[in-house]
């Protein structure tokens, strides 16, 4: 049985903290179901309890306020129940995408320098390999999925002792989201909670028959409400992303349910599955990549019996969403609304693209509150039909990037007296708040909704004997919105290859970060002073690849 939580006060939404609303959460709901994971249903007091139980014992080892609690693993129960007991604390979460490989993993530690670290034995290659490179931090939990011997403390020990004790939580306290820039290089965006509740009034209530609240009180009475269509959500993209994590947060906000496959990898027939078994009402995906398979699966004879007309939201943010899917999606899920999230790991929203039925295709980006299109000048120029610009927005936002003060200025410049966040993003406008995206200034790869950043593949590349020079770039692909092309000079009389090229990388860096296409070419454009004429570049490997002419 888990202690009366300290009580919530009423008052404005900006004082909200995510372990404070959950904890007044699980004891207005304690027999709600929580989690489904593993064949389990996990009811809300026995989340809550073992959330509790392990932040007494992170406690125990010396972390509190502003401590470091680094996950290097996919989605399961273990990781809501990580990051909760690090609210508890006042404790910063450290997310860390569970594809890294040593080398990255070990760089990301050295950055974040966490107190502690959770992982799943699945993983103990990389983890035990990026020791080998850098210092661990003094607590290291091993989460038990494939039945070998824990290379660390058991994570179930951990939740053998007694709950920390309830104490008053405050808005201030901080919530990373690691990105890596424009670089590679890897930086946390810093919110508080406060900031970050705020930020996700609508995506928590907007498909709600409800006001939204004005009040912390309001927030529990509305999540204890037995009459409200119930929130089941399934995150098919890792919670390591925002869009997965923000997302289940906000479920846990309105007392919801929140469904975990077993596999780290998208199966679309396990997920179409538990859609129709667990009647999911919020599906977060990442765009083609995402819901490309579960509409095949959908259209084949195996999934052809399996209803998933529960879907009342399908969310994705960070990924091209063709309409011909989206259509596709609609045929089998009518009664759901698909939200095209325009955001970034520095803040938002910026826009949505909503869908609610056919006559609502073709799809179009429309600005959110709060969000602006800013010229060169740094005018704003949304109701100027036709102008371009890059998006900004200055509702609640980060605090900045953690120690890194000119970055954060650059991100998060003030204009005219206001705060604004401009990650980069250029828009051209088309009236009535609409937009179209043109894409972003720097030369991040975004395929299937992980980032790719050029330099770090260039440097493999260009470590290789038989390389002159290399460049990395994005080019479209239908499924992953963009996906990863090397340009590669060899030398006269060289064998090298292009699988051999993909090989080198992927003994370097994550799978994902591999070129999918390789063009040996006999000189790569560049100017007088060795800077890369990108523009002609990108149109030559699309003459190359046959993808025919930037539109």
């Amino acid at each position: 049985m888990i202690d009366a939580p300290v009580p919530v006060a009423a008052t404005d939404l900006g004082r909200a903290n995510y372990a404070a609303l959950w904890d007044a959460v699980a004891a207005a709901v304690p027999d709600r179901p929580a989690v489904v994971a593993g064949g389990r249903t996990i009811p809300y007091r026995e989340l809550a309890d073992a959330a509790a139980r392990l932040a007494g014992t992170l406690e125990q080892r010396g972390l509190g306020v502003d401590a470091k609690v680094a996950v290097f693993m996919y989605n399961r129960l273990e990781y809501l129940v990580t990051i909760w007991a690090a609210y508890k604390l006042g404790a910063i979460p450290v997310n860390i995408n569970f594809r890294y490989g040593a080398a990255e993993l070990a760089e990301l530690l050295e950055v974040a320098r966490p107190d502690a670290l959770v992982y799943p034995s699945s993983l103990r290659a990389p983890v035990l390999a990026a020791g080998e490179r850098t210092a661990l931090p003094g607590v290291v939990l091993v989460v038990d999925d494939d039945g070998a011997p824990p290379a660390h403390e058991p994570f179930a020990a951990a939740l053998d002792g007694p709950p920390l004790a309830p104490r008053p939580l405050g808005p201030e306290h901080k919530i990373f989201m690691f990105t890596g820039g424009t670089t590679g290089r890897p930086k946390a965006v810093v919110w508080t909670h406060g900031n970050l509740f705020d930020s996700q009034i609508f995506s928590i209530y907007g498909s709600l028959p409800v006001d939204p609240p004005r009040t912390l009180d309001e927030v529990v009475a509305i999540a204890a409400r037995d009459d409200l269509p119930p929130t089941v959500c399934l995150p098919l993209t890792p919670m390591m992303h925002a869009t997965a994590l923000f997302n289940v947060m906000n479920a846990v906000v309105l007392g919801g349910t929140v469904v975990f496959l077993s596999s780290a990898h998208l199966d679309p027939l396990a997920a179409l599955r538990a859609i129709h078994e667990q009647r999911v009402t919020r599906l977060i995906v990442a765009g083609n990549a995402v819901v490309g398979p579960l509409v095949d699966a959908l259209e084949q004879p195996e999934g052809a019996g399996l209803d998933v007309t529960s879907l009342t939201t399908v969310l994705s943010s960070g990924m091209a969403w063709s309409d011909d899917l989206k259509r596709r999606l609609l045929a089998h899920a009518p009664n759901a609304t698909l939200v095209d999230i325009l955001g970034a790991s520095e803040g938002g929203p910026f826009a949505y693209a909503v869908v609610r039925g056919e006559g609502d295709l073709p799809s179009r980006l429309r600005l959110a509150p709060g969000a602006v299109v800013l010229d060169a000048d740094r005018n704003e120029v949304q109701d100027v039909v036709g102008a371009t610009g890059v998006l900004g927005y200055r509702g609640a936002m980060p605090l900045g990037y953690h120690d890194d003060p000119e970055r954060t200025a650059q991100a998060y410049p003030v204009i005219r007296g206001v705060r604004h966040v401009v990650p980069g993003d250029w828009v051209r406008v088309l009236g009535d708040g609409y937009v179209e995206l043109l894409g972003r200034g720097s030369s991040v790869v975004n395929t299937g909704g992980e980032k790719v950043y050029p330099a770090e593949v260039e440097a493999v590349i260009l470590a290789m004997p038989d390389v002159v020079d290399a460049v990395v770039l994005g080019v479209p692909d239908e499924r992953w919105g963009e996906v990863v092309a090397a340009m590669v000079v060899t030398q006269p009389g060289s064998t090298l290859t292009a699988d051999d090229v993909r090989a080198e990388v992927g003994r370097h860096l994550a799978g994902y970060k591999k070129p999918r296409h390789v063009l040996v070419v006999d000189r790569i454009e560049r100017t007088p002073s060795g800077k890369i004429e990108m523009r002609s570049l990108r149109a030559r490997a699309r003459r190359l690849l046959g993808l025919g002419e930037e539109r």
